[in-house]
């Protein structure tokens, strides 16, 4: 059984599946949650962004970003880190608890105007406060 296409990366050659570099990023004891994206990068094929949400009184930091980047890196290899660590208050979530990626896509992408149904977010004012953390 395989993953599904769009869950599957490829960076600089190397194949990875997005769920490895979240599993990576959630065994920080600083993360809470983590969803994984592929934004197309002109030499490697693809750039892994990521979106983590920290556990609650977690602060951003240089030195946590640094850390998860590490984390990935030891992890599962050099090749596996992300080129964004985007800390996010919140992810785009069905009100069933699901990861809507496709959105993230679409941000990283720079695709804002044509996100689609967004109407089954739990919180759709989500979205906005996304767009602007990536654009920064």
């Amino acid at each position: 059984i395989t993953g599904r296409v769009d869950d599957v990366l490829n960076v600089s050659g190397h194949r990875i599946g997005t769920a490895e570099v979240e599993s990576a990023l959630v065994a920080h004891p600083s993360v809470a949650q983590a969803a994984v994206v592929g934004k197309p990068h002109p030499i490697k094929g693809q750039s892994i962004v990521s979106f983590v949400m920290l556990n609650e009184g977690l602060e951003e930091s240089a030195e946590l970003l640094l850390e998860l980047k590490t984390a990935v890196r030891s992890d599962i290899g050099p090749f596996a880190s992300p080129d964004i660590v985007c800390v996010v208050p919140s992810l785009p979530m069905t009100r069933s608890g699901k990861i809507m990626r496709r959105i993230l896509r679409k941000i990283v992408a720079g695709e804002t105007d044509s996100l689609g149904d967004t109407s089954t977010l739990a919180d759709p004012s989500i979205v906005g406060t996304l767009i602007e953390k990536i654009e920064k």
